[in-house]
């Protein structure tokens, strides 16, 4: 998989799965569907976002973490697609699929667990109770 040609048959076999776009990140690609990184590009690979729901099934097959740098310790949790998925539109949509699922739980646990700032009106000063004036008369 190499070359712009290779990205644009990435887009064209996974756009059932939704608004499919590919940003250049660090030498390589993230590929995202509706705003959210499901996969990677790297040296010609694909590699797939993995949780404890579908990481199972690249485990199975022997399919190891993508390590970043191969002479350093630390992986991401994306996993190469199965070579055999390229040969198969279904099976690519079906692998990338659960990606695309695993990458929503992920955003999904962020958004709950970032708290957000309190929110601000006019003026930049922040929302809340308005002071009760008191007068005397």
């Amino acid at each position: 998989m190499k070359g712009p040609a290779a990205l644009d048959f990435i887009v064209d076999q996974l756009s059932p799965l939704g608004n499919i776009t590919v940003k250049s990140m660090f030498g390589g690609h993230g590929v995202y569907c509706n705003g959210v990184m499901f996969a990677l590009i790297s040296k010609s690979v694909l590699y797939l976002k993995a949780d404890e729901v579908n990481r199972p099934k690249f485990e199975e097959l022997g399919i190891p973490p993508f390590q970043p740098f191969p002479d350093k310790p630390g992986v991401m949790q994306y996993y190469a697609a199965p070579p055999e998925t390229f040969e198969d539109p279904a099976s690519l949509r079906m692998w990338a699929g659960g990606a695309v699922q695993a990458a929503q739980r992920a955003a999904a646990q962020t958004r709950k667990a970032t708290p957000r700032p309190p929110s601000k009106g006019r003026g930049g000063k922040p929302k809340g109770p308005k002071p009760v004036i008191r007068s005397n008369h």
